[in-house]
């Protein structure tokens, strides 16, 4: 049954839902096919608040953690809008970064599979531009892009918006406060004044509140609870002096020595400089924030969710994106502002009913931020001792795997199989020590167990993949 239309300004709050069936909100038959090829059974709490208001097409506001089926909430409404029939752009979604777009779209897809016709298109930066030309000389009904390619492309007239129906951002607390802002809106501009947007975020800072009451029609704000659900994760939070923080973190790595640890910084030299003092500690960590490029981004990415890095350290918007299914610790290397940034953090672990450790640094001039933190989390929040003693040795938790590069991709027809295939037939590896197989346009990432690292790489140099022989290297 669908939820009365609401007044501008209203607000839902909280995560408890009468009716959590899909075949409840009238979806087509496509739809709800996909639906149950796809084992979604029941409506999370984001999708059950908006779902209803998206298909009234309502403007919406919608703020949920991450990995709380934001993607399928609007990723069905825009379904539900657009004309198959009609080779034109009806539904465009805006983010930050190159891997949430891929995310969004193979999601996307996901839900169409059985609706036919229904063309979607990744406008990324990063990447050659003539393909995305030749793939808008047949419009598709969907785009998904980053602002700044997007904008590019509106520019040259190689994108036409006419038709446009639902325009979503998504990340939107980043899309229109810092980089994104003046590219976002600019698109939005040239967008026609008769449609729906919808906005999701983990986060909605009032400054962005505000924008987005300017430039939708009477939104209707949802939230559910942000804060992961009692039990899934543990949360520390330890006193440190300003100067000792590095140190503070190095002892928490070095007790707890978790298989994957993502850890928060608030500026991008910050960042650099952690990662850089860890990495001579011995610890095995990558970096990851506005100053990576591209591809040094995705390899970042690759080898952090594959085991070939053990610590991540990120600043907040850098880390928008990363689908980590099972990271086992966050570390705030200061604690944020923002108490919705902190719930945005501890969201990206205790996944999908797992357990979950998120432990916080709390030095003297941030004490004032553990108030209003205590009252978002409605529970007193108690600073404990973290000793730090003198002469203490750091115990870092080596990388169990390896990264390959291969220097052939989705461009060459290579799948993961083929590169399996590889390994285990002419190489004679057993499957067991191959991780994950990340393909990409013009190259292919393999995490192989450290011991058969070296192995699998002379092999691989060896062999044919497909016929031919490939550049393969590993990345350090």
């Amino acid at each position: 049954m669908l939820l009365p239309a609401l007044s501008a300004g209203s607000l839902f709050i909280g995560d408890r839902v009468e009716n959590k069936s899909f075949a409840s909100l009238g979806l087509s038959p496509a739809l709800l096919q996909a639906l149950e090829v796809l084992e979604y059974r029941e409506m999370t709490p984001i999708q059950a608040k908006s779902l209803p208001l998206i298909l009234q097409g309502r403007d919406v506001v919608g703020q949920a953690r991450t990995g709380s089926g934001k993607t399928a909430a609007y990723g069905l409404g825009l379904l539900s809008r657009i004309d198959p029939a009609v080779m034109a752009v009806q539904a465009l979604v805006l983010c930050p970064t190159r891997e949430l777009a891929d995310q969004i779209g193979k999601e996307i897809r996901r839900l169409a599979r059985m609706m036919p016709n229904v063309k979607l298109l990744l406008l990324n930066g990063g990447i050659a531009l003539r393909p995305q030309l030749a793939s808008l000389k047949h419009p598709p009904q969907i785009v998904v892009g980053m602002a700044g390619r997007v904008l590019e492309h509106l520019k040259e007239g190689s994108l036409d918006l006419s038709q446009l129906r639902v325009f979503v951002l998504d990340e939107a607390d980043r899309m229109l406060d810092g980089d994104f802002a003046e590219a976002s809106r600019e698109i939005m501009s040239r967008a026609p004044k008769p449609r729906q947007t919808l906005m999701f975020s983990a986060t909605f800072p009032d400054a962005v509140r505000d924008i987005s009451r300017r430039l939708q029609k009477d939104p209707v704000e949802v939230s559910v609870d942000n804060a992961p659900t009692s039990g899934q994760v543990e949360q520390h939070f330890y006193a440190v002096d300003y100067a000792r923080r590095i140190d503070g973190l190095a002892r928490l790595l070095s007790l707890h020595r978790p298989e994957s640890a993502l850890v928060f910084c608030h500026t991008k030299g910050d960042a650099a400089e952690v990662a850089a003092e860890l990495g001579r500690r011995g610890f095995s960590v990558l970096e990851l924030h506005g100053d990576v490029d591209q591809r040094d981004r995705d390899e970042v990415l690759v080898r952090f969710a594959n085991g070939s890095c053990r610590v991540l350290v990120a600043t907040d918007v850098a880390a928008r994106g990363l689908d980590i299914k099972e990271l086992a610790a966050v570390i705030s290397y200061e604690l944020p502002n923002d108490p919705d940034v902190h719930l945005h953090r501890v969201g990206r672990t205790g996944r999908a009913g797992r357990s979950g450790l998120a432990l916080h640094l709390c030095s003297p001039k941030e004490r004032d931020r553990i108030a209003p933190l205590a009252a978002r989390l409605q529970r007193p929040i108690e600073l404990e001792r973290l000793e730090l003693p003198p002469g203490a040795k750091d115990v870092p938790l080596p990388a169990s795997r390896v990264t390959l590069c291969i220097d052939g991709g989705r461009r060459d027809k290579m799948r993961p199989g083929d590169i399996l295939g590889a390994l285990t037939g002419e190489a004679g590896l057993p499957a067991a020590v191959v991780g994950k197989i990340n393909t990409y346009e013009t190259r292919t990432y393999v995490a192989i167990d450290k011991a058969s690292g070296a192995t699998a790489l002379k092999r691989l140099r060896e062999s044919k993949i497909k016929g031919r022989k490939f550049r393969v290297r590993p990345i350090d």
